[in-house]
């Protein structure tokens, strides 16, 4: 996939585990997962919102895009 979620690198910087990033934002664990691991085949605009304000981030520090 030419789309890569950099969740991992935003939660080390912000010092954020994933479980408390999946409580803030109100999704399972594991849907949380689904994202991190680019196994996701879409993220719906509400939850990508909902992710940027917990990290303090923009969705560009998140998602990269990447030739194959």
């Amino acid at each position: 996939m030419s789309i890569v979620v950099n969740l991992d690198v935003m939660l080390a910087k912000r010092k954020m585990s994933s479980q408390e990033l999946a409580e803030k934002i109100g999704i399972t664990q594991a849907n949380l997962s689904i994202l991190k691991t680019n196994k996701g085949k879409a993220i719906r605009f509400s939850t990508l919102d909902a992710i940027c304000k917990a990290l303090d981030c923009t969705p560009g520090d998140i998602l990269e895009y990447r030739k194959d």
